[in-house]
């Protein structure tokens, strides 16, 4: 079955960097657009980044000019590199890859920062 395979989580101290990876398995990622949502304690899931199979990207706006999206086709993975975190940024991430008819989802990451 599709299989949507997260890593790169961790602690980070404000200000850090942490790049996360999606790979998926049994689908061909760019042909779907891939998201990037992030989930808060006691927070609602909130869609962080997205890049879609014409490679257009966007951002939630609290993360424009920190966080970046981008795609490896050779590789099938989506990455988020983020930078300049801040504490507001702790979350599971979780990936997300959609297309009409479609979805599916990543088991999360946890991301925490803090000093």
């Amino acid at each position: 079955q599709v299989q949507l395979v997260e890593s790169g989580g961790g602690l980070a101290r404000p200000g850090g960097s942490l790049r996360l990876s999606c790979k998926a398995s049994k689908i061909i990622i760019m042909i779907y657009t891939t998201n990037w949502y992030r989930q808060a304690l006691g927070k609602q899931r909130e869609l962080v980044a997205s890049i879609n199979k014409d490679g257009h990207t966007s951002y939630t706006d609290s993360v424009k000019g920190r966080f970046t999206i981008s795609r490896d086709n050779a590789k099938n993975t989506v990455d988020l590199q983020m930078n300049s975190l801040k504490p507001e940024d702790t979350a599971v991430y979780y990936c997300n890859v959609e297309r009409p008819g479609e979805d599916y989802w990543g088991q999360g990451t946890q991301v925490t920062v803090s000093s």
